[in-house]
């Protein structure tokens, strides 16, 4: 993935992830559609959003289970050994 697919990956998922966060496979299908066209709209190719060894589709859903592991992380308190 290049420097400004990076980068625009991360914006792209910062200002749409609360919509695609219970995303099922339609959906994320959907919503990588939406990145890719989104990305093309101001000149950024599809091959500088894949990742070094997977698709785009692939580095959306990671963001996600990132995203949900963060969350639970927060939501759950982690018990201190007594």
């Amino acid at each position: 993935m290049s420097e400004r697919g990076a980068k625009f990956l991360r914006q792209w998922l910062t200002n749409n992830m609360s919509g695609i966060v219970g995303a099922n496979v339609v959906t994320l299908a959907e919503a990588t559609q939406k990145l890719l066209s989104d990305a093309k709209a101001i000149g950024i190719r599809s091959e500088e959003l894949k990742q070094d060894n997977g698709s785009t589709y692939e580095a959306v859903l990671d963001a996600i289970v990132q995203h949900r592991q963060g969350q639970m992380s927060r939501e759950i308190p982690r018990r201190t050994p007594t």
